[in-house]
């Protein structure tokens, strides 16, 4: 009745009110399903406190009235539309089995569940790792170096085809007998031979004093992945050793990491460093600089490449050099100068032995 339409003519009725004795009956029965169809419905079981007559309906039956509608008040409704959850999938827990908000967001959890892992056992979808010795000192370290040193990384491209072929002829000397020979070998005596050449590339930044500190030696540090973590062990006064015993402490480092028995004075005073990412299929990157130390070069893989050589196109092979260095110490040219010398012995071992 709309106001200000007046009242209906004509006699009224007060609206009778529902009876909380019994329900009254159906006007008309439901038509009776097909025999496939149909499904009696459980005995009732009259037990203490529950009136003989009344039923009440199980938890795993999706709540519902004997013609086929779900229990549920209109904002559970709203709430189910929303959240994309049909009623009829759900077993009530209100009373007289109607379906509750509680239901409706249940249900809607269990729906945004993944789909479970293939059988074979149960597999964690999520794992914790405490951060705490080398990884904890590692991150820190390279966390601090990374955002105070200014890098600055070039690269260059290389034919080491000569030098391959001279690991190969070294490993057949005498004085290399029981060492593993292999290509870090060379390109860490070139780098040896090229600070020689460019000291300042193998300093240290005093922010106190702000003072530029040139080491006259070389700890050389080389990274090693070890289950502990990262850590950079170093060669003392490696620029002293002959070739045979730089690739005897070479072997002796990396073995000694990879036990994990490096000790306290192995992993500190390191002027320089090399990382070989090339044992892991990587070409080049860009190494962040060891605390303390002005330049670090990366090593990369050593794979067939066509190659301009002698004028013509030919299989070579070619590694990538990257070299990272702290732009406070180490300008453009200074940067640029170490790295084409290095490259220029891998490419010609001859010239590593004039410069040494």
């Amino acid at each position: 009745m709309l106001v200000g339409y007046g009242v209906k003519l004509g006699t009224t009725k007060r609206r009778q009110r529902k009876s909380t004795a019994a329900p009254p009956p159906d006007p008309a029965p439901p038509a009776p399903a097909p025999a496939e169809a149909r499904v009696s419905p459980p005995p009732v079981q009259p037990s203490g406190g529950q009136a003989p007559g009344t039923e009440s309906t199980p938890a795993t039956v999706p709540a519902g009235t004997g013609n086929g509608q779900v229990l549920a008040k209109p904002p559970v409704r709203k709430l189910a539309k929303e959240l994309g959850v049909d009623l009829a999938g759900i077993a009530g827990t209100g009373p007289g089995g109607s379906i509750t908000r509680e239901d409706v967001q249940g249900a809607a959890q269990g729906a945004a569940q993944p789909p479970a892992w293939p059988a074979g056992g149960a597999v964690l979808r999520e794992e914790r790792i405490a951060v705490r010795g080398v990884r904890r000192h590692t991150a820190a370290a390279v966390s601090a170096s990374a955002f105070t040193a200014p890098h600055v990384t070039e690269f260059l491209q290389v034919d080491v085809t000569a030098s391959m072929a001279a690991v190969r002829r070294l490993r057949d000397l005498a004085e290399f007998d029981g060492l593993r020979v292999s290509p870090l070998l060379l390109v860490a005596k070139a780098l040896l031979v090229a600070v020689s050449r460019h000291p300042m590339i193998n300093s240290s930044w005093d922010e106190q004093a702000q003072e530029i500190v040139v080491k006259h030696y070389v700890n050389l540090g080389i990274a090693a992945a070890t289950e502990r973590g990262l850590i950079v062990p170093n060669i003392k006064d490696a620029h002293l050793l002959s070739l045979p015993g730089l690739a005897r402490a070479l072997a002796d480092l990396t073995a000694t990491a990879r036990a994990g028995k490096a000790q306290p004075a192995d992993l500190t005073g390191g002027t320089i460093t090399i990382t070989n990412v090339g044992v892991f299929g990587v070409d080049a990157g860009t190494p962040i600089l060891t605390p303390g130390e002005a330049a670090i070069l990366a090593f990369g893989q050593v794979r067939e490449m066509p190659w301009v050589h002698q004028g013509q196109v030919a299989v070579r092979q070619v590694t990538t050099l990257s070299l990272s260095f702290d732009h406070r110490i180490v300008d453009g040219d200074l940067g640029s100068a170490f790295l084409r010398d290095v490259g220029a012995m891998l490419a010609d071992p001859v010239a590593m032995l004039a410069w040494s």
